[in-house]
Parts: structure tokens; sequence; C-alpha cells
């Protein structure tokens, strides 16, 4: 059974080689979340407690799922902080470790950010994804409408430069 929790920084630096080992699992499977592979523990801790420093701010939100109490994915959610954006926020990185992906787990994760964001008083949702991925397909299905197409917008590990997709969604 998945377990959605939203993260503290206490919680997030109490699990740190979790957290590491996802982000790792997502680089090495060819996930476009700005990292190329592969992927250092100082590259990845250092993430992580920029990521913790967001929380402790306020600016970020994270939700983890969790199966068996294992870590199994997680996706942020990025509050806007100016005057005039307040009520935006963007998805970010939606990783699912791959021992668990096939399971709804993504879907859960996103129904989650709905009710994250709603709370946040967020009305506007935007992300983007590189085109092709199989994210894409995700977003679409989820309800998040392409807004276009940036060129040559993300280099890949094998230095191409890849198209990203930029969806939004508006909560009502």
């Amino acid at each position: 059974m998945t377990n959605i929790e939203r993260c503290s920084a206490e919680s997030l630096a109490a699990r740190l080689p979790e957290f590491i080992e996802l982000l790792r699992d997502s680089v090495d499977t060819g996930a476009s979340i700005g990292f190329i592979p592969p992927l250092t523990d100082e590259t990845a801790n250092a993430y992580w407690l920029g990521i913790a420093d967001d929380l402790s701010r306020g600016s970020r939100i994270l939700l983890n799922a969790y199966e068996d109490d294992q870590l199994a994915g997680n996706v942020q959610l990025g509050l806007a902080e100016k005057e005039n954006a307040r009520h935006r926020a963007e998805v970010q990185k939606l990783l699912v470790h791959t021992r668990w992906r096939n399971r709804g787990i993504a879907k859960k994760l996103l129904n989650a950010v709905d009710t994250a964001a709603r709370e946040a008083d967020r009305t506007l949702l935007v992300l983007d994804t590189i085109r092709g991925d199989v994210a894409e397909g995700l977003y679409e299905r989820f309800g998040y409408v392409k807004a276009g197409i940036i060129p040559q917008y993300a280099r890949n590990e094998k230095g191409l430069l890849e198209d990203t997709v930029v969806f939004y969604r508006i909560l009502t």
C-alpha cells in the first residue's frame, strides 16, 4: 500500500541515503532532471541539502511515496514567491524508483501535488519534460495541457540537445 507524506527538512536529512539512491536510480535510468550520469554522492548530497533549505524556508513542498516504509518516489512543488505569482507553482522532479514503477505511484504523487497546491492557495501548475519521454504522455493523461515546445533545451548524457515540452494545469 502506497503511503504519501509531506516531507520536512528534518525527515529528509534523517533519510538522506534513501533520497540519494532514488535520485541516482532516476538519473542512471535516463530521467532528464538536470543531472548527467554518473551522479556522484557529493552532487546528490549537495542537491538534497539545497532542497532541505527550501523546505525550511517554505518555498518548496516535497511529497514522498513510501512502500513498506521504503522511499519509492517523490515529487516537488516549487512555490512561486513573487507578489504577482503567488497563485502558481512548478511541479518538479517526479521520481519513482525502478523497483516501484508501473504501480500507479506517479499518479498518486500527482494527485497529492494537486491537493498540496490547493492547500497552498495555488491554482496554476506548470512543468516541463523532455519531448518524447514517457512522462510527456503521463502528464497529458493527467490533464496537463501542452503549452509549447522549446527546442534544444537540455543536454542529454550523450551530449545531444533535446527539446522540452512545457505543460500547465489549472486547478478548479
